[in-house]
């Protein structure tokens, strides 16, 4: 995600699951150090394989 210098930063109601747009609770950081949003239930799912892609989960979205 790129952010404007002049664009407000995005507050937690702004973040938004990557997957289908419900509000964001955990950020997945990948090997790439790029990052994912998901809402819980998301991050449930696909928390198996990111995991073993190496990916790190924190739930400060």
């Amino acid at each position: 995600m790129t952010t404007r210098m002049d664009s407000p930063s995005p507050t937690r109601l702004d973040r938004r699951c990557d997957r289908c747009g419900a509000a964001a609770t955990v950020r997945v950081i990948l090997s790439t150090g790029h990052d994912l949003l998901f809402c819980g239930h998301h991050a449930r799912e696909h928390r198996p394989a990111l995991e073993a892609a190496g990916a790190r989960l924190s739930t400060q979205a």
